[in-house]
């Protein structure tokens, strides 16, 4: 048994603590906010409720992994409803586009817009259901230590994949500029443009598509809080307004403590779920992995402006989930990567929880939640951030046809600063690190530290990547490499 420390209790932190706690070691977790979860927290006021972080529930099989790993159901812990349609997509000239539930109303979708579409569309979708199935099964849950874990008869017969992109793909067979962009949007997620995103992360599609999406009553604090609870449950002990302040290398080159808000605390074996780059900035240099000018060519993903409203009416024509794409797409994407830039004409996100879910909101009011894609590391004024609620509003106004502006009961944003305070995020980033080719599994930073025996990383700057299913497979992949370094301890051994 051995004494583990955790810094962050986001969802990476809190699936490693749950999986170590279960084969008997005694787990800390350290959160240096007031609230535990990481990016995962809840913005709440006059009875609106408000995810501060993720709002999307895709890839379902692996939370129902990750509880049944720990002999539990999701079930036990929160409740999922499925969302139909899925979400709405708006163009310009008052035109949009619903995602439905199920893979035989898009196609019909699809075929409406662009005849010849749905057969495309099946063929791109197996593509990408195949391609999950690939990942999910045989390269995602591992550690990333060796380019050989890549080399399987799947990859080397889906070999162009790795490079031709998504962009390429979608662009040579879809005609219609929306089904375009609709086909691109699920790989935003990882954290890259589509025109750099290979077309084997299409399995990002069938997440979309063929997996649907998912609402957690309570939104997805329920998630984290359910599997805190259950980490609980297993032994883990967590502790808030826990900064880090250092971390102290003893003999043979291992973490012998670290320094919590002025005081020591001896450790065994030390997990950072907390910015990889921030983790090793607490270190003598010469212990440090990874230099400055590596991070500084790093592809970072994005960093968001996000605005919490809270509306003294229910609004008209919009579903749980908006996405507005109602000005160009790629001319944002360049804004972002390559002339990092505030945009001239942002695409946004709009989440309307409380049309879901009666208690995100008081009753007959509406809660909001809007974001924008940003470069990291942008300058951040709150002239800025007036700016650019007033562009995303008047749009917003135009597009569903209501006023707005009148109706709105409070407003807060939330932008690069304050990823920078809250969580220490290099950049200001809000995703982590892009899911590129170049940036894919082992060519990430590594879980295990190069230079301390007992230092392990886990989250969205390491494998697998960004996002939260991929956050819940880091935790147990830092763990198994943990386990691999410790003596079995039969009474408690599972198969994980």
């Amino acid at each position: 048994m051995r004494n583990i420390t955790i810094i962050g209790s986001g969802f990476s932190s809190v699936a490693a603590a749950s999986y170590l706690a279960k084969v008997g070691h005694n787990v800390s977790v350290f959160e240096k906010n007031d609230q535990l979860g990481g990016r995962a927290r809840q913005y709440v006021i006059d009875g609106f409720k408000f995810d501060i972080g993720p709002s999307w529930y895709w890839m379902p099989d692996v939370f129902d992994r990750f509880f049944e790993d720990l002999g539990k159901k999701t079930s036990d812990y929160y409740h999922l409803e499925k969302l139909a349609p899925a979400y709405r997509v708006f163009f310009e000239k008052d035109d949009f586009v619903d995602i439905d539930d199920t893979l035989e109303k898009i196609l019909i979708t699809f075929e409406a817009i662009e005849p010849g579409s749905s057969i495309k569309l099946e063929k791109f979708l197996a593509i990408a259901k195949k391609n999950y199935e690939i990942a999910i099964g045989n390269l995602v849950y591992k550690p990333g230590l060796s380019p050989s874990e890549l080399i399987t008869i799947d990859t080397v017969l889906n070999l162009k994949q790795f490079y031709l992109t998504i962009h390429d793909y979608v662009k040579k067979n879809f005609d219609d500029k929306r089904l375009q962009q609709i086909l691109e949007f699920p790989v935003l997620f990882l954290g890259a443009k589509p025109s750099d995103t290979p077309l084997f992360y299409s399995f990002m599609n069938y997440a979309d598509f063929g997996l649907g999406t998912w609402y957690p009553k309570g939104g997805m604090r329920s998630v984290i809080e359910g599997m805190i609870t259950l980490s609980k449950e297993l032994g883990v002990k967590y502790y808030t307004n826990a900064s880090v302040s250092s971390i102290h290398i003893g003999k043979e080159n291992k973490v012998e403590s670290i320094t919590i808000n002025n005081e020591i605390i001896e450790v065994d074996i030390l997990v950072s779920g907390a910015d990889y780059k921030h983790t090793e900035s607490l270190l003598d240099p010469k212990y440090r992995s990874y230099s400055e000018k590596y991070w500084s060519k790093r592809t970072m993903a994005p960093s968001s402006l996000l605005f919490f409203v809270g509306f003294d009416k229910k609004l008209k024509d919009l579903l749980h989930h908006n996405l507005f794409f109602d000005v160009p797409f790629d001319k944002h994407a360049i804004e972002i990567y390559d002339n990092p830039s505030w945009p001239e004409e942002p695409l946004f996100y709009a989440n309307f929880p409380s049309i879901t879910d009666p208690e995100a909101a008081p009753k007959g009011k509406e809660s909001a939640f809007f974001l924008i894609p940003l470069a990291p590391d942008l300058k951040d004024t709150p002239e800025l951030r007036e700016k650019y609620f007033d562009i995303i509003l008047e749009r917003m106004e135009k597009l569903t046809k209501q006023e707005l502006r009148s109706s709105i009961l409070f407003k807060d944003s939330y932008c690069v600063n304050d990823f920078k305070e809250d969580y220490n995020a290099y950049k200001g980033n809000a995703y982590g690190m892009a899911n590129t080719l170049m940036q894919t599994a082992f060519l990430r930073p590594s879980i295990k530290s190069k230079k301390i025996e007992n230092l392990f990383f886990t989250g969205q700057l390491t494998v697998p990547g960004p996002g939260v299913p991929p956050a819940l497979i880091s935790g147990k992949i830092v763990a198994e490499q943990i386990n691999k370094l410790t003596p079995k301890l039969e009474k408690y051994e599972i198969n994980i």
